[in-house]
């Protein structure tokens, strides 16, 4: 393990799931610093040994049948502890809503009555 990877582990432990903002960032290649108020990623936010259940899963492409290989539990523990952590997790939007531009092009084109526009642009699509 590298010794960044250790220094991370040390300071989640050491907040013990409290939260915490970071103030400063350093890039390592350059000395360039910045300071402000930093929220960590989500996946940061979790203590290590769900960070490291997270890592394994992907690296297994999400195959519950690996998890229980490496883990030595049952499918049912994998997909709870899977189900405890997309709790923790906010749901990333992947298909945002369309932009004021848009909906008023498609409303140019004949591709959505002027009812549908007008429920698209206050949200309720």
């Amino acid at each position: 393990m590298s010794e960044r990877a250790m220094e991370w582990q040390e300071l989640t432990n050491l907040t013990r799931g409290q939260p915490f903002v970071v103030e400063r960032v350093r890039m390592a290649g350059n000395g360039v610093a910045i300071e402000g108020e930093f929220e960590l990623p989500q996946l940061a936010q979790l203590n290590v040994e769900d960070q490291v259940f997270v890592t394994a899963f992907v690296r297994c492409h999400g195959s519950i049948k690996e998890m229980e290989r490496i883990f030595g539990v049952s499918y049912p523990t994998i997909k709870s502890r899977l189900n405890r952590i997309a709790k923790l997790l906010d749901f990333v939007e992947t298909d945002p809503a369309p932009s004021r531009a848009d909906v008023i092009d498609r409303l140019r084109r004949g591709e959505i009555t002027a009812q549908q526009a007008l429920s698209e642009l206050e949200g309720r699509t």
